[in-house]
């Protein structure tokens, strides 16, 4: 018998008005921790992202299905409710999954569920529980409330993309965002924080409240410690490739056979490096003994380093710096990733059940519980898998009924 105890969220239900990435990265969150996910998605075409193909998830005998790669991403462990919304019915029935709900999360532009009934102070005045999540490009006022907001505009608009990318003095230069879409990736997870901070909240105080999320926040607080130089200087920081803004050397090299990257991060740790690379002078001149004597005095020392790096094969570099606990790692490749021993060891890797693929591989989640675990139950749902059980199980609606809104 296990010894587990029901999921964090288990007997939370969570109603789900989102599409693309931000939205539905959180109401993953959600779904893993054993939330009761009911995803609303348009009858014909759905979430966005179930277009965004190829690539899509293969079948048993390894052809494609009609389910993105994309929108399986960030739909597992959902139920797909395929209802219109912009219909009387539809927005009565989502009302009424509304009045059922713990958590409400969409990310409609500015105002436009309030035509449907379906807005804050709407489900507030037939739910006062209900944690009420928007999620939009610039949040809910400003003036730039109303416009659209998409990932790549919000890297380039909220300063990502002016400290990514090679210097611009060197070949390469300019503007580059990053390799996934992390503006909406972090919207989701503080949403998700913002969520579980107003669940608990509502365990004080009964009531639920609206939260506003909006991408271009996000974006601007995940600056972090590239914010607090621009603010303790009054210097913009610029872009510096691989290198970094406050450690040295924390970069990537070139080997005599591949890259690797070399994290140094304090002055014990410069000693040990310097050592392995039979360079143990460099830890004891006064230009480089300290960090901050190496970021002032980085254009003198790296190109000592990027000369001693090229004189060995990448793979000798890692084995002696990991000898002497200098943080160093290879640039894997997304196979080489999930060929790694230590990711296999932490099972980042799922295959669930699918519909209509019968198993679909997931990524995992990285939350680790040790006596109430992630539950991993299904693969992303077709569009509308779950209509009728919910509309049966949660609504109550009789088949009749059923049959006569599917007409």
């Amino acid at each position: 018998m296990s010894s587990f105890r029901p999921a964090p969220l288990t007997g939370i239900r969570v109603l789900d008005l989102t599409r693309v990435l931000a939205g539905p990265w959180c109401t993953q969150n959600l779904a893993d921790l054993g939330a009761e996910v009911i995803k609303i998605e348009r009858p014909g075409s759905g979430d966005d992202t179930r277009g965004w193909g190829p690539p899509y998830v293969k079948d048993a005998q390894g052809q494609d299905t009609t389910e993105a790669a994309y929108y399986a991403s960030a739909n597992r462990n959902k139920y797909s409710v395929a209802v219109d919304i912009s219909s009387q019915k539809g927005a009565d029935l989502v009302r009424e999954l509304a009045k059922q709900s713990d958590i409400l999360v969409e990310n409609f532009k500015v105002g436009g569920l309030a035509k449907y009934g379906l807005d804050y102070e709407s489900i507030k005045a037939i739910n006062p529980r209900l944690i009420y999540c928007s999620i939009t490009g610039f949040g809910q006022n400003g003036p730039y409330a109303s416009r659209p907001g998409y990932d790549f505009m919000i890297q380039g608009m909220g300063g990502l993309m002016s400290i990514t990318g090679e210097r611009d003095d060197l070949p390469g230069g300019g503007p580059q965002k990053a390799g996934v879409a992390v503006a909406d990736l972090m919207t989701g997870m503080y949403s998700t924080v913002g969520i579980l901070a107003a669940l608990h909240e509502r365990g004080r105080s009964g009531l639920g409240q609206h939260i506003d999320m909006a991408l271009l926040d996000c974006q601007v607080a995940m600056l972090a410690n590239q914010n607090q130089n621009f603010f303790t200087s009054g210097v913009a920081p610029q872009r510096a490739g691989n290198a970094h803004q406050n450690l040295v050397p924390y970069q990537v090299f070139a080997a005599a056979d591949g890259h690797l990257i070399v994290a140094v991060g304090n002055d014990g740790q410069f000693r040990a490096y310097c050592g392995v690379i039979g360079r143990p002078e460099l830890a004891e001149d006064a230009r480089f003994k300290t960090n901050s004597n190496r970021v002032i005095n980085r254009d003198l020392l790296v190109p000592m380093l990027v000369d001693v790096m090229k004189t060995q094969a990448r793979d000798h570099w890692l084995e002696q710096l990991e000898r002497v606990g200098v943080p160093a790692g290879p640039i894997n490749t997304i196979d080489q990733v999930y060929e790694n021993p230590q990711v296999k060891a932490r099972e980042m890797l799922r295959h669930l059940p699918h519909k209509s693929a019968g198993t679909a591989p997931v990524g995992a989640s990285p939350l680790r519980f040790s006596g109430s675990p992630v539950q991993y139950r299904h693969a992303a749902p077709l569009l509308g898998e779950h209509t009728e059980q919910v509309l049966r199980e949660r609504l109550g609606l009789s088949e009749d009924e059923i049959r006569n809104l599917t007409r």
